[in-house]
């Protein structure tokens, strides 16, 4: 069964973006990005030092597609981590259970070790997030459930008739 959709309101967003502050302040990175596998901005904290969060946020998610074929072609199922190395700038990227995409921003003021390190904490906690969204949207979804299921027939032609 599908788990229903859950959206997120303030105090979660609020709850991402510690997390969020909190890997960047302690790996040392310039931005940490969460994204959607769909390309939609779920939160960042940092610095986007003028890129476009948009097109960021949709060519991660691609690139992260892309990189699910080239590991379905070799029998995996994804690769878990991705990383891009620059003369300058470097791109950590990991999948965040099936929803999400966490990019890391850094220089040479920090190292992939330590990004590696404070990414696999701060996945662990964005997991839990998620969980306990998924939990209350399922709770939702079974109330209003029950609330219609109470409805008659009869209750629907008193309204209309």
């Amino acid at each position: 069964m599908r788990s229903p959709d859950w959206s997120l309101r303030e105090e979660d967003l609020r709850r991402l973006h510690d997390i969020l502050e909190r890997l960047r302040r302690d790996s040392n990175a310039k931005l940490a990005f969460l994204i959607d596998r769909n390309g939609q901005q779920l939160g960042f904290a940092g610095a986007l030092d003028g890129a476009d969060p948009t097109a960021l946020a949709s060519l991660a998610a691609g690139n992260v597609a892309a990189t699910e074929g080239l590991a379905k072609l070799i029998g995996e199922d994804a690769f878990a981590v991705l990383f891009h190395e620059g003369e300058r700038e470097h791109l950590h990227l990991s999948l965040v259970g099936r929803r999400a995409i966490l990019l890391v921003r850094f220089d040479e003021r920090s190292s992939l070790g330590l990004v590696r390190l404070r990414v696999r904490k701060a996945t662990a906690e964005i997991e839990a997030a998620f969980r306990e969204l998924e939990a209350a949207a399922a709770a939702r979804h079974e109330a209003e459930a029950s609330i219609f299921a109470q409805i008659t027939d009869e209750d629907i032609d008193a309204l209309f008739g």
